[in-house]
């Protein structure tokens, strides 16, 4: 158990360098050897756990997907998830380094490997559940396509944190998605039932006075 520990805290470590060193200058400014030395384990350690850089690039996008962990869980998956999950990796993406180095390496995916759509379709048929759930409780009007909506609320965001990045660092990225989310829900939600959804999100804490 002890050495299964040890394992487990190594390839942690290498997992934080490396998201680190990804976050800061990108794939290919990343070397193994910036991500050994910050992550103080030899080179064998290292591929002990990954095969290739590209190999700790692919561990390090599936990181993006803990955001949704805490939503598996709701009985009853709606817009609101849709809502509380994007404002979760807009959280995440202020406060985790993992999740920005991930989101990172899927804009930059064409740069090291072939370019693979399984994080954005992955995203899209996450949202795209969620919002037939929506249409089939009447909270979607009806001329609403789920899945044309889905690709859109996906785009929007993306675009919308990079553009937030870039300005501020995404320190104003909360603010941004809840304006996305003003936006969209008087589009597409019938009036008599927008009262019922928080473009903040519910899982936000309060701000304090």
């Amino acid at each position: 158990m002890a050495r299964q520990e040890r394992a487990e805290q190594t390839r942690n470590a290498i997992l934080e360098a490396a998201a680190a060193r990804f976050d800061a200058v990108g794939f290919l400014g990343a070397s193994l050897s910036d991500i050994l030395t910050e992550a103080g384990v030899t080179k064998g350690a290292l591929y002990f756990h990954f095969k290739s850089k590209e190999d700790l690039a692919d561990a390090l996008i599936d990181e993006q997907f803990t955001v949704s962990d805490p939503l598996a869980d709701i009985e009853n998956p709606g817009l609101q998830t849709v809502i509380d999950l994007t404002q979760g990796m807009a959280a995440s993406l202020q406060s985790d380094v993992r999740v920005r180095a991930s989101i990172r390496l899927v804009i930059e995916q064409g740069s090291f490997i072939t370019p693979a759509n399984n994080a954005y379709k992955r995203w899209v048929d996450t949202i795209h559940g969620c919002l037939l759930a929506a249409k089939a409780a009447g909270d979607l009007r009806k001329e609403v396509n789920a899945h044309d909506l889905a690709q859109f609320v996906q785009a929007s965001f993306t675009g919308i944190q990079l553009s937030s990045q870039v300005l501020t660092g995404r320190a104003d990225l909360l603010e941004r998605i809840t304006f996305m989310w003003n936006t969209i829900l008087t589009a597409v939600v019938p009036p008599r039932r927008l009262h019922r959804f928080v473009p903040e999100g519910t899982l936000r804490e309060p701000a304090t006075v």
